[in-house]
C-alpha cells in the first residue's frame, strides 16, 4: 500500500470522526438545551397562570422580567412557523412548547378565550455558544482538510523523485531532478543531481577506457596471430598461438562482463522462439561435430528477449557442457518455458553461485581451457531479462537451466 493511499484512508478516518463527533455534539447540545428549556417552562407556567388567571398585568410583567422571559408581540407569525414538541393540560389551561424552523423554542400558554406567547431571552447566549462550538468543529474539519492537502502536496513529488531514481538505475544516466524548492525536498535533489553527475562521470571514463583497452588489445593480438601465421611450422607456434587465443577470449569475456556491469548495453527485445534461439546459439559455438549435442524439444514456446545476448548465454553453456561432460552427447532440453542443458558427470559440489563468480571452476576443470567466466555472463545476462538461472544434479546429469518468463 502506497503512502498516498495510506494518508488518504487516514485523512478520510479523521474526517468521519469530526463528523460523527459534531453530529452528536449537534444532537446532545440542542437535546440539553431543549430539555432545560421545557423543564424551565413548565416550572414558570404555574405562577404566570396564577397572574392571568387574577388579570394583574402588573404582576405578570414583573414576573415574566424575573424569569428572564419576553412576549412576543406578533404571534400569528411565530405559530404559522411552528410546530408542538410538548403539550400539557391543566386546571388552569393548557401549556405547550413550540419549536420553529428556525430552533427557537417558545412557550404557549392558553388560559379561557386569553393566550400568551413568550420566549426565553437566555436561549439565545446558548444558541450562541452552541454556534460557537459547532464553528469550532467546523474549523478544525478545515484544519484537517488543509492540512491533509499540505501533506499531499509534500508527498506528491516524491512519484517524481521515485520515477528519476528508477530510470537512473535502469541505465539512463543523463536524467536529473528538478528542484522542489528549498526545503529538505530541494536539498535532496541537489544531492541526487551532484552524485548522478559524478557517478556518470565515472561510467563514461569507465566506457572510455573498456573501448581502449578493447582496441589497443586487439591490435597487437592479430599482429602476432598475423606474425605466428608467417612463421614456420616450429616447436612453440603451437603454444604460443594457443596462449594467444586464449588472452584474445579472456579479454573478450573480461570486456562483455564489464558492459553488463556497467549496464552499457540495452536490450535490443524482440519475439522468438525457443528453436531460434537454440540454432543462434549452436551457430555461435561453432561445433563442428553435430553429434556432440542432442536436441529434446517437448514443447516449443515464444520468448521476449534480445536474442544476441541469450544466445551468447545459452552458447557458453553449450561450451561449458562440452567441456566438463564426461560422456556425450549433451543434451539439450526444450520444455514448459525452460531450456536446460544437461551433461554427464559427477554432481557438482558447489551451489550455482559459487560457479557464477568470475575465475572459479570445480574440480574437474583441471586441464580443461577456459577462465571460469562463461557462468558469470549468463548469469548477468539472465538477470538483466529478468528470467531464471538454476542449477540441478540428479541421476548422474548436470543440467543448467534458463527459465524463460511468460508474456
Amino acid at each position: 500500500m502506497s503512502i498516498f493511499t495510506k494518508l488518504f484512508l487516514l485523512f478520510l478516518v479523521s474526517l468521519s470522526l469530526m463528523l460523527f463527533v459534531s453530529r452528536e455534539t449537534n444532537e446532545l447540545t440542542q437535546t440539553k438545551i431543549e430539555m432545560l428549556l421545557k423543564e424551565k417552562y413548565f416550572q414558570a407556567s404555574t405562577d404566570l397562570f396564577r397572574d392571568l388567571a387574577n388579570n394583574d398585568q402588573a404582576a405578570l410583567n414583573k414576573r415574566l422580567i424575573a424569569f428572564n422571559f419576553e412576549v412576543i408581540s406578533e404571534p400569528q407569525n411565530v405559530l404559522e412557523h411552528s410546530k408542538s414538541i410538548y403539550e400539557k393540560s391543566s386546571s388552569f389551561g393548557e401549556v405547550k412548547v413550540l419549536k420553529d424552523t428556525k430552533g427557537r423554542y417558545f412557550l404557549l400558554m392558553s388560559y379561557l378565550d386569553d393566550s400568551l406567547l413568550i420566549r426565553d431571552k437566555t436561549q439565545i447566549e446558548g444558541f450562541y455558544h452552541f454556534d460557537t462550538v459547532s464553528y469550532l468543529i467546523f474549523a478544525d474539519i478545515f484544519v484537517l482538510v488543509i492540512t491533509f492537502l499540505m501533506i499531499i502536496k509534500l508527498i506528491f513529488p516524491l512519484k517524481q523523485i521515485a520515477l528519476t531514481l528508477q530510470k537512473f538505475g535502469e541505465g539512463a544516466l543523463h536524467v536529473r531532478m528538478k528542484r522542489l524548492g528549498s526545503n529538505e525536498l530541494g536539498k535532496l535533489c541537489d544531492t541526487f543531481n551532484a552524485m548522478a553527475s559524478n557517478i556518470e562521470a565515472l561510467i563514461l571514463s569507465r566506457q572510455r577506457l573498456l573501448r581502449d583497452i578493447g582496441h589497443e588489445l586487439r591490435t597487437p593480438l592479430a599482429k602476432s596471430k598475423l606474425a605466428l601465421e608467417m612463421l614456420g611450422e616450429g616447436k612453440y607456434q603451437k603454444s604460443l598461438k594457443k596462449a594467444i587465443s586464449q588472452i584474445d577470449e579472456l579479454t573478450q569475456e573480461l570486456l562483455e562482463i564489464e558492459r553488463l556491469n556497467a549496464n552499457m548495453e540495452q536490450l535490443n527485445l524482440s519475439t522468438f522462439d525457443a528453436e531460434t534461439l537454440i540454432s543462434e546459439a549452436l551457430s555461435r559455438a561453432l561445433i563442428e561435430d553435430e553429434s556432440v549435442v542432442e536436441l529434446c524439444i517437448e514443447e516449443s514456446f515464444e520468448i521476449k528477449g534480445d536474442l544476441t545476448y541469450l544466445s551468447i548465454a545459452l552458447k557458453n553453456l553449450i561450451d561449458n557442457a562440452l567441456k566438463y561432460t564426461t560422456q556425450k552427447p549433451i543434451i539439450i532440453e526444450v520444455k514448459e518455458h525452460t531450456i536446460s542443458v544437461k551433461s554427464k558427470g559427477e554432481a557438482l559440489e558447489h551451489t550455482l553461485d559459487y560457479y557464477c563468480e568470475p575465475f572459479a571452476q570445480g574440480d574437474a576443470a583441471r586441464g580443461v581451457e577456459g577462465f571460469g567466466l562463461g557462468l558469470g555472463i549468463v548469469q548477468k545476462i539472465v538477470q538483466k531479462h529478468g528470467f531464471g538461472f538454476e542449477l540441478t544434479c540428479k541421476e548422474g546429469w548436470n543440467s543448467f537451466s534458463l527459465l524463460c518468463a511468460k508474456f
